[in-house]
C-alpha cells in the first residue's frame, strides 16, 4: 500500500516489530519516541534504511512534537501506552493512557490523518465480570472498571479506549478508527528493551519464579500482531472495529513444562512445583506486586480472535512455538544465562 504512517512509542517491543514490517511493505515511517538521544539506539536495534525512518521527541502528556510527528502522515498506529514498573496510583496510569490517545487523535484529524489504529488490550475486555464457565470473551465485552480488585492498568487501557471511541463518535468525522486489543506479548526479542510478558518466561529460565501461581493469560506472538495492526491499517472498511488478538488461554505452569520439553537443559532452572493459593495470597499480604495478581489465581480469560481470523484473515502461530523462540531469543542475547 506504501504511504506515510506514524508509529507512536517507536522504542517499544511492538512498535519495533511493527516498523519492520511497514517498512517492508512499501510504508515510510514517523515514530514517536521521549527521547532523541534514544535514536541511535533505537536504529541499530530496528535495522532499516535510514530513510525509511524519521523519529520525533513527543509524550504522551505534552502537545510538543505531535504536529511535526503527524505532518505528512495518512495512517497512525498508536501504539504507545504507559505499563507499570511497579505499583502506582491509578491515576498516575489513567491520565497519561487516556490523555495520549485523546492527544494523538486531536492531531491526528489536525493534520488528515485518514486511518488511525489504537493498540489497547484484552484488558479492556475481559475483566470485572463474572466467570464465563468455558465461555469465550468476545469484542463485545467490555471490562468493568468499577468492579472490586480492578488494576491501575486494566483501568488505564479500558478508559482510554472508551475515551478514545468518545472523541471519535464526536469529533472524528471524516476519520476512521479502529482497535486491536491483544493478549500477553510473546515471541524473539531485538534488545533488553521488550514486554512485560516476557519477564516472566525469563524468569523461568533464570531460575527467580520459584515456582507456579495458578494464573494464565492468552498469548499472541509479536510478529503475529505486528502483523494484525498491518492488516488493520491497510484494509478498507474498519470503521468503529474492534479486534482481539489471541491465541489460546493457557496457565503459566504449561507454559513452563513446555520449555522443559523442548529446551531440555537449557531449560534446567524452570520450576516444576505449583505454589498453593494459600501461599500466595499470604505473600500478597506484604507484596504489592503480588497483591495485584491474588484476584487471577484459578481464573479464566479467554478471548476469541476469530473476528480478526474473519474479516482479516489474521492468526496467530502456535503458543508453544512463541513461548520457545521467546526463551531462545533471551538466550541468544545473553539476557538470560543458563
Amino acid at each position: 500500500m506504501g504511504g506515510t504512517v506514524l508509529v507512536t512509542g517507536g522504542s517499544g517491543y511492538i512498535a519495533g516489530f511493527l516498523i519492520r514490517l511497514l517498512v517492508e511493505r512499501g510504508w515510510t515511517v514517523n515514530a514517536t519516541i521521549r527521547n532523541l538521544a534514544r535514536e541511535p539506539e533505537v536504529r541499530a536495534a530496528l535495522g532499516v534504511p535510514a530513510e525509511r525512518l524519521r523519529f520525533f521527541a513527543a509524550d504522551l502528556e505534552r502537545d510538543d512534537g505531535w504536529a511535526a510527528a503527524m505532518a505528512g502522515c495518512t495512517h497512525v498506529a498508536h501504539v504507545a501506552s504507559p505499563f507499570p514498573a511497579a505499583k502506582m496510583p491509578d491515576e498516575a496510569l489513567i491520565r497519561p493512557a487516556r490523555d495520549g490517545a485523546l492527544r494523538a487523535l486531536r492531531f491526528a484529524k489536525e493534520a488528515g490523518v485518514k486511518r488511525f489504529v489504537l493498540t489497547s488490550s484484552v484488558a479492556a475486555v475481559a475483566y470485572g465480570h463474572e466467570p464465563l464457565d468455558g465461555g469465550l470473551y468476545t469484542e463485545a465485552d467490555w471490562t468493568d472498571v468499577t468492579a472490586p480488585g480492578i488494576s491501575a492498568y486494566v483501568k488505564s487501557k479500558t478508559i482510554a479506549e472508551r475515551a478514545a471511541r468518545d472523541w471519535m463518535a464526536e469529533n472524528g468525522a471524516g476519520m476512521e478508527f479502529c482497535s486491536v486489543n491483544p493478549a500477553a506479548v510473546l515471541g524473539p526479542v531485538m534488545s533488553a528493551d521488550f514486554s512485560t510478558s516476557i519477564q516472566l518466561v525469563q524468569r523461568m529460565l533464570d531460575g527467580s519464579l520459584p515456582g507456579f501461581p495458578r494464573i494464565g493469560f492468552g498469548v499472541v506472538d509479536v510478529r503475529d500482531l505486528a502483523e494484525l495492526h498491518l492488516r488493520a491499517l491497510e484494509t478498507p472498511g474498519l470503521d468503529g472495529e474492534r479486534f482481539i488478538g489471541s491465541g489460546r488461554f493457557m496457565m503459566i505452569e504449561e507454559g513452563g513444562a513446555i520449555l522443559r520439553a523442548r529446551l531440555g537443559e537449557k531449560a534446567r532452572k524452570v520450576p516444576k512445583r505449583r505454589i498453593p493459593d494459600f501461599v500466595v495470597r499470604l505473600i500478597g499480604l506484604f507484596d504489592g506486586g503480588v497483591g495485584q495478581i491474588v484476584g487471577e489465581l484459578g481464573r479464566v480469560r479467554a478471548t476469541d480472535a476469530s473476528h480478526a481470523e474473519r474479516v482479516l484473515g489474521w492468526k496467530t502461530r502456535d503458543e508453544g512455538d512463541s513461548i520457545v523462540d521467546t526463551a531462545e531469543s533471551l538466550i541468544e542475547r545473553g539476557i538470560v544465562k543458563v
